[in-house]
């Protein structure tokens, strides 16, 4: 038979995992309790930038499920938050009058407090950090019955099997696209979405350092230069500044956007010498940031709105310091023959009023998922740009 049992949840336990509540209570087979200091907790953390979205989610299922929970009775009244709020925590199961409590929480040193008081605890076992969407879906599902439109899933070879419109395939061989060998399967997966002719919008998430850009860049080459599919490249990036504006800066937009988009112009020149990219250039003029403006542009988000874009390959370049209404506004400019390449990393959001959750990139991975035309890739692995970056992954710094 099994014996019901007590849980009370701290905080950090609520902002790893929202559904906590839901996973502990195990349908009706426990009951669930959050301490009222808790409450308090969140309440303080709801305006982060870096937690607001978790916090949301949270206050959204304990305010739909009522039932499915009880919030301990402050004793007297609440103390205001500081650094002991722990032992207004542990006060607070100790006059909850439940037998047998158990404290789930992450923080060691409550945990020893807590065993001090005779209270129960342990770990969340299920604790993972919070995933944005754009990070969950990686592009890759489970099995078949997860199966949607430009996934891809492992065979028992360990080889990905690609879902696209015209039947699924094995892809046992390496993209090779403007010169550029893939490092990893993940880059070699992205290439396959970004060069089929029927996949018009494509997403890229990862870490600094795992190429995006580089990949991007290249397979507009490859689709403008080489297979003349496409008439021209624009990378669009967001400006967030800081300091001077960018309106007030001197010169004509190229110059003004110089500092934002010089890492574009060299990763074109290390194209470049990776495959003659001549066209591009302006009047034969190789230097990184002359180029052609009809068949290469860059431009700042600004300068966007009334546009109509045909037959051209677009980059959006950190996608994730883009609102919801820019992100619609750009994208509905994209008119016939066009890819788009939306690139970001939702754990740099420079934005002061975007978040992990609220940005563009978490916006398209979230409504274009399941679309014919649309595939998105998380890259991941072992080697980035360079050993350092390579350890700034590692070590988590």
């Amino acid at each position: 038979m099994t014996v019901e049992k007590h849980y009370f949840i701290d905080t950090n336990v609520l902002l790893d995992d929202p559904g906590a509540l839901f996973k502990l209570r195990n349908g009706n087979e426990n009951n669930v309790y959050i301490p009222y200091h808790v409450l308090l907790e969140l309440n303080k953390f709801k305006k982060d930038p870096r937690l607001g979205h978790i916090v949301a989610k949270v206050i959204k299922n304990l305010t739909e499920n009522p039932d499915q929970f009880q919030v301990l009775k402050a004793n007297g009244v609440a103390k205001s938050l500081s650094s002991l709020v722990d032992n207004y925590i542990l006060e607070e199961i100790e006059g909850s009058g439940v037998d047998n409590p158990i404290l789930v929480t992450n923080d060691k040193i409550l945990q020893l407090q807590a065993g001090l008081s005779g209270i129960t605890s342990e770990s969340y076992k299920d604790s993972s950090p919070f995933k944005s969407v754009a990070e969950h879906f990686t592009g890759f599902v489970s099995d078949e019955t997860d199966i949607q439109p430009n996934a891809f899933m492992w065979n028992g070879k360990g080889k990905p099997i690609f879902y696209p419109s015209e039947g699924a395939r094995v892809i046992d061989y390496q993209n090779r696209i403007w010169n550029v060998v893939p490092r990893t399967v993940y880059q070699n997966l992205a290439l396959e979405l970004m060069i089929h002719s029927d996949i018009h919008v494509v997403s890229v998430q990862s870490d600094a350092g795992y190429g995006k850009s580089f990949l991007a860049l290249a397979t507009a080459l490859y689709l403008t230069q080489q297979k003349k599919t496409h008439d021209k490249i624009y990378v669009v990036k967001p400006m967030i500044e800081i300091g001077q504006r960018l309106g007030y800066l001197p010169g004509k937009v190229e110059e003004k956007m110089e500092p934002y988009i010089r890492y574009i112009a060299d990763l074109i020149t290390k194209l470049h010498k990776l495959r003659p990219a001549n066209r591009i250039f302006a009047e034969a003029d190789e230097s990184p940031l002359k180029f052609d403006p009809k068949r290469f542009e860059l431009l700042p988000l600004t300068y966007i709105r009334g546009m109509n874009i045909e037959n051209a390959v677009v980059i959006i370049d950190e996608m994730q310091n883009m609102s919801r209404p820019e992100c619609r506004a750009l994208l509905s400019r994209m008119g016939e023959g066009v890819k788009c390449i939306c690139l970001g990393d939702i754990h740099q959001v420079d934005h002061p009023y975007l978040n992990s959750e609220n940005n563009g990139l978490n916006w398209v991975v979230s409504k274009f998922m399941g679309s014919k035309i649309y595939g998105h890739m998380v890259l991941k692995g072992d080697k980035s740009r360079g050993p350092i970056t390579d350890l700034v992954i590692k070590s988590g710094l």
